[in-house]
């Protein structure tokens, strides 16, 4: 597997089919809330440009953290609630992964729900049904987990106990943590103001010491930068962060190093997990499941 990126994943996928009981017969119609704006249409509103490659005006390096950053979490719990794209990519010499998701999150109950899509070549299947997430801070629920799990049961995951505080190896980076990430923001730049379909954003680049980050935060999300501090091959993560004028983070991308020891060598891997946020205010269906729903029983391990 391409830097171990998709350890709990492989995991948690398997062959079964079964729909989460909440979802069944809604598809995933719900997700496809209009965007308000896509915030990789260019300037001129061309699909697919990347703003952080953009023609845009000189970076201006204004150092530590400014207020914008370190207040980016408390921005996102006044807007309330977002609908949520996730992309988490990594290549080890040949091989590629990306893992996508979609969905929305709930900032007052700091819980998110994502159907995640493997990758055709992630468990070495043609298909695979995509898995269910409630993400939160320090724990991560996984249905339709399969190989070995039943049906109808969810999987938990302690997040403080995942190497890299469950940051990347779930799929996606839960929101409010890659938020608070940035309290630990350093040598910050401002990139400009871009204009991506309607109105402006503020691009911040810059990188993020996940030992500081994990001091300054709030409470609900240091046990997992903590974790992150002692997984990640270096606590410096290289960071683009778009902010609109109220504050909110509209797009962020992390750059994380992970070490992969496999064939007796260690090999530093990049691994890059992007969080897009739209659609401010929009019904978030949570449901976290009840304890006779989760699976109490031994894991198997994926095979590689």
């Amino acid at each position: 597997m391409a830097g171990g990126l998709v350890v709990t994943l492989v995991a948690t996928a398997g062959c079964s089919s079964r729909a989460d009981p909440e979802e069944a017969g809604e598809g995933l119609a719900q997700e496809r809330v209009a965007d308000e704006w896509d915030i990789d249409s260019g300037p001129s509103g061309a699909p697919g440009a990347d703003p952080t490659v953009s023609a845009e005006p000189a970076e201006r390096e204004v150092g530590a953290a400014p207020a914008v950053l370190r207040e980016a979490a408390g921005a996102l719990a006044r807007a309330g609630s977002a609908r949520v794209r996730t992309s988490v990519e990594t290549a080890a010499g040949a091989t590629r992964v990306a893992i996508q998701g979609s969905g929305g999150y709930d900032f007052v109950e700091r819980m998110g729900r994502l159907r995640v899509r493997l990758p055709k070549d992630a468990v070495g299947d043609d298909e695979h049904e995509p898995i269910t997430e409630l993400l939160a801070p320090a724990e991560l629920f996984l249905f339709n987990r399969g190989a070995g799990v039943p049906d109808d049961r969810w999987v938990r995951v302690d997040s403080t106990r995942v190497a890299d505080g469950n940051l990347v190896t779930g799929g996606a980076t839960d929101p409010l943590v890659a938020a608070q990430l940035l309290r630990g923001a350093r040598q910050v730049s401002v990139v400009g103001r871009g204009e991506p379909a309607r109105g402006g954003l503020r691009h911040y680049r810059g990188v993020a010491d996940l030992d500081a980050a994990a001091r300054a935060a709030e409470p609900y999300a240091r046990g997992v930068l903590r974790a992150a501090a002692r997984g990640f091959a270096t606590d410096a993560v290289r960071f683009d962060a778009f902010l609109d004028a109220q504050g909110r983070l509209r797009k962020i991308r992390h750059r994380f190093t992970m070490t992969n020891a496999a064939g007796g060598q260690r090999r530093e891997t990049d691994v890059v997990s992007t969080t897009e946020l739209y659609a401010f205010g929009a019904a978030v269906a949570l449901r976290p499941p009840k304890p006779a729903d989760i699976y109490a029983g031994t894991v198997d391990s994926p095979k590689n």
